[in-house]
């Protein structure tokens, strides 16, 4: 059945471009778009009138924690298929540190089984990099890229053997994988629960410097520089780390980088008295680093957002501020929160699609994240002004650790398609 959605704000993060128009798909693939009163649309079986509402691809985020198998308490496949859906987020790419950690193929095709029974939207996995996330023994790169895997990390274990680290990035050169890391020196990292500086001193918190991020992906730079991988860094978050990102790039290594939403948006003073939601991995930066990176995510050299989705109960909350749980969720709220760079004029919508969903189904090697014809049919309808107070008790997620409750966002879903078909909201 072929279907046209019109009356839309095209926001074209391939194009870079903003326009009032149409799109037109057949099933599950786009067929065409066009601006209004210029280019005619085509006959279609069923029309839907977007009321001027903005019509963008949907989300691919990359790192979200679902923790089947081992803490289904804390999020299920259902619970996050059904968060994603709401949030707009039409591609979800799960990290591997679940428990236990999905480092075999075995493993991955449950994890693959599971989430195709359950969630209404799409899913890929990541797979650990080394055995049990260890940092001791890689894992079977090859076996389990053939059963999908789409990247390799062990997600916030910094992998601190060298030559462990050099050849597995080796062996994934010769594969064509992805290697995605977290840029941290673990050393200085270790039992650190804030960003150093005056605040980290007042609360007499336990605290580790800006350089510890440079100093970690400054090793993993001349790890990529000498075996050649592909390689990815999960979070890029200080002013100080993006020199030696922008050098990678420019000396040709094959290197792209992530931030969460949080660090775009939030900063250490949100911590303020010790509020345990705010407590993240790598913890928030001061106000001049979050400017930066920014402004990084503007100019193309912080490449991805994503929500960096870890649910986390409400026990390991409930905890003093050095002992609680790091973590937030964000499948929900990764839209309505980008959307405060929109509203403040640091990005623009076609930016924002750029590294929310273009990017990474391009470093992915997936199809969705564009508006071009024979694209997938995955879309989000949204009304970018639409304001709303977050209350943590509504979201799908069964965990409820989100920063933004009581906030005052603004951005509502109306509508998700995935492969042509709502499985959120109407029109």
């Amino acid at each position: 059945m072929t279907t046209l959605l019109t009356n839309a704000r095209l926001i074209d993060p391939e194009a870079g471009t903003e326009t009032r128009g149409w799109l037109a798909y057949d099933g599950g693939t786009i067929l065409a778009t066009g601006a209004e009163g210029k280019t005619p649309a085509p006959r279609v079986d069923q029309t839907f009138d977007c009321d001027g509402l903005c019509l963008a691809p949907g989300i691919v985020d990359m790192g979200v924690k679902v923790c089947e198998p081992g803490e289904r308490h804390k999020e299920s496949f259902r619970s996050a298929g059904l968060a994603a859906a709401a949030g707009g987020v039409t591609t979800i790419v799960t990290r591997p540190d679940t428990n236990p950690s999905i480092d075999t193929p075995e493993t991955l095709e449950f994890v693959t089984r599971r989430a195709r029974e359950v969630t209404p939207v799409r899913m890929h996995s990541m797979a650990a990099l080394t055995k049990g996330r260890r940092g001791e023994e890689m894992t079977e790169i090859g076996f389990l890229q053939d059963a999908g895997a789409v990247a390799f990390t062990d997600c916030d274990h910094v992998l601190t053997n060298t030559k462990v680290f050099s050849r597995a990035l080796t062996y994934a050169r010769s594969l064509n994988a992805l290697v995605i890391a977290h840029p941290q020196e673990p050393g200085l990292s270790k039992g650190a629960c804030i960003s150093a500086g005056k605040f980290a001193t007042l609360r007499g918190l336990p605290s580790v410097s800006p350089m510890a991020e440079r100093m970690g992906l400054d090793r993993d730079i001349a790890l990529v520089e000498m075996t050649g991988a592909k390689y990815h860094a999960d979070q890029i978050t200080t002013a100080r780390a993006l020199p030696a990102l922008e050098r990678a790039k420019a000396n040709g290594l094959d290197i792209t980088a992530g931030i969460s939403i949080h660090h775009l948006t939030l900063n250490v003073l949100d911590v303020a008295d010790y509020r345990t939601f705010f407590k993240l991995t790598p913890p928030l930066r001061d106000e001049t680093d979050r400017l930066a990176v920014i402004e990084a995510v503007k100019s193309g050299l912080i490449d991805i957002i994503c929500s960096m989705h870890t649910p986390q109960d409400e026990e390991s909350k409930r905890l003093p501020f050095e002992e609680a749980a790091s973590g937030a969720v964000g499948l929900e709220t990764l839209l309505p929160a980008a959307l405060r760079l929109y509203h403040a004029g640091h990005l623009d919508l076609p930016q924002l699609f750029r590294a929310m969903s273009l990017n990474p189904a391009k470093r992915l090697g997936l199809p969705g994240g564009r508006l071009s014809a024979g694209a997938p049919a995955d879309l989000v309808v949204f009304d970018p002004d639409a304001p709303f107070v977050m209350d943590r008790f509504r979201l799908n997620s069964k965990s409820k650790n989100t920063p933004f409750d009581g906030a005052r966002l603004e951005g509502r879903i109306r509508a998700t398609l995935v492969g042509g078909d709502f499985v959120y909201g109407a029109l």
